[in-house]
């Protein structure tokens, strides 16, 4: 089954649930695929529904942010509850060992040899990981590793 499909599902399941929150959050996200696949003019591959998945996760991420900073904390706790549900959408995150050797075999593969040659070695990673990695996360481990 599609990753889409499943989000579609799991609408109708909520929906038939009572959850309100839920549904609300679900019809953003699957508002935000439709409108990915018509700019993409082809149906949705799992990969593209993750980059949405993940482009969702962290605007909400920020919305949470700025209303913690606001005092909002009940606004980000909505937020932060949505990104839990949408996180059950992605692959399984890389842990930290693993994403280091990804880092340690980019660097190796590249030849890296200081921070210049971090833009290649992040392309690498972010190409290996596929998803299982935020970008922020591999961008902080390829700086410590390159200096």
């Amino acid at each position: 089954m599609l990753l889409s499909e499943k989000i579609q599902q799991d609408i109708k399941s909520a929906m038939k649930e009572g959850r309100r929150d839920a549904v609300g959050a679900l019809r953003m996200l699957s508002s935000a695929l439709k409108n990915k696949q018509i700019e993409l003019q082809r149906p949705l591959a799992d990969e593209d529904v993750v980059r949405v998945v993940q482009g969702a996760i962290k605007q909400r991420k920020d919305s949470a942010q700025q209303y913690a900073d606001a005092g909002r904390d009940e606004l980000a706790a909505k937020e932060l509850a949505e990104i839990e549900q949408f996180q059950a959408y992605l692959p399984a995150q890389l842990s930290d060992a693993d994403l280091d050797g990804l880092v340690a075999q980019a660097v190796a593969a590249v030849g890296a040899t200081g921070p210049k040659d971090m833009g290649a070695v992040m392309k690498h990673v972010l190409a290996a990981s596929a998803g299982r990695a935020e970008g922020s996360v591999v961008s902080a481990k390829v700086r410590a590793r390159l200096g």
